[in-house]
């Protein structure tokens, strides 16, 4: 009787043992967690965390496809065709300072373009930084784009020339109430040999209701020349009515069309996808030169074929005292994302 239950004690221990040792053998490691990418809300539509941080990015950008016409718009034809492919890269963040924002845009046209200094075309390509910087609770440092780049919502008036700088800005903004102030790296093309100068340029605005009031000063150092602007928006019936009011002392690089002008316009939606703006501009001593004047009417018309993509159209008539008039307008396809 014992030989017997020592026996049955000695199976069952061993076949406790051998079963612990099966189980052991065939038990399958616990794979890793996956971090999914999540989306982030706290800046907007089209954000998503970077995997395993706390930083917010944001791709996006178009493809355009524009077709230009006007007298001898390329050498001996009215019309020239190009194309642009924007990318921007936009990454956010809070920190204890504010907002801590990284942004990056790379663009690259081609199309047909005239040889320096003579008659023939060559197919071009051009690839730049558009504009890069980093902004901290309303400090910004980079390249970009001046204030003075926005333009009315019609293609009909000329605001600006492309003021695309490498700045230090900072910009108060309260809401209904927004100032700021920056310094551009500018060239001086003025002196015997070119250097570097600068350029002082701020803004103040503010917004009530439906009705937001800019006003843009700029100095050029480097000219000894300045320019100011003022910019009303309102919304008004089914449309929003814009005005804007130009003034400069002389050649600058901010702005260099003429002396004086006032510009005007109002877009509103015939229906739900399209949207007709009609404008008109007068500029006073163009160029800045004494008694030239130039007058221009235009309508533009924004279509929206399906999400993301629109058409864009304008149509110009301008008459200059020196050089007559003229029919200009283009014709845009962008596909957004």
């Amino acid at each position: 009787m014992n030989i017997k239950s020592l026996l049955i004690g000695s199976a069952a221990a061993f076949a406790a043992v051998s079963g612990a040792q099966a189980a052991d053998a065939i038990v399958a490691a616990e794979p890793e967690p996956m971090e999914y990418v999540r989306v982030c809300d706290a800046f907007g539509t089209g954000y998503f965390y970077i995997p395993g941080t706390e930083t917010c990015l944001k791709i996006g950008g178009y493809v355009r496809f524009q077709a230009d016409f006007g007298r001898d718009e390329f050498g001996a034809s009215d019309w020239n065709a190009w194309t642009r492919a924007r990318l921007t890269v936009d990454a956010k963040s809070d920190t204890e300072l504010g907002t801590l924002t990284g942004f990056i845009a790379l663009q690259t046209e081609s199309g047909n373009s005239l040889v320096a200094g003579g008659g023939s075309g060559v197919t071009t390509s051009d690839s730049y930084i558009d504009e890069a910087y980093i902004e901290l609770g309303g400090f910004r440092v980079g390249t970009f784009l001046n204030w003075w780049d926005s333009d009315l919502i019609g293609e009909t008036e000329t605001a600006s020339n492309t003021t695309r700088f490498t700045s230090v800005r900072y910009v108060y903004d309260g809401g209904t109430f927004r100032a700021g102030l920056a310094v551009d790296e500018i060239p001086d093309n003025y002196s015997v040999v070119s250097h570097n100068d600068f350029g002082v340029s701020g803004m103040v605005a503010a917004t009530l209701g439906g009705v937001n009031f800019e006003l843009l000063g700029a100095y050029d150092d480097a000219a000894e020349e300045g320019a100011v602007r003022a910019w009303l928006t309102a919304d008004v019936g089914p449309g929003t009515f814009e005005l804007m009011g130009i003034y400069a002392s002389g050649d600058n690089i901010y702005y260099n069309a003429s002396e004086w002008s006032v510009a005007l316009d109002y877009s509103f939606k015939a229906t739900e996808k399209l949207a007709i703006t009609p404008g008109f501009q007068y500029l006073s001593d163009v160029d800045f030169v004494d008694g030239r004047d130039q007058w221009r009417v235009g309508v533009t018309f924004d279509y929206q074929v399906v999400e993301n993509l629109a058409v864009k159209a304008t149509v110009n008539y301008q008459d200059d005292d020196l050089d007559g008039d003229a029919v200009t307008g283009f014709l845009r396809l962008q596909r957004s994302f």
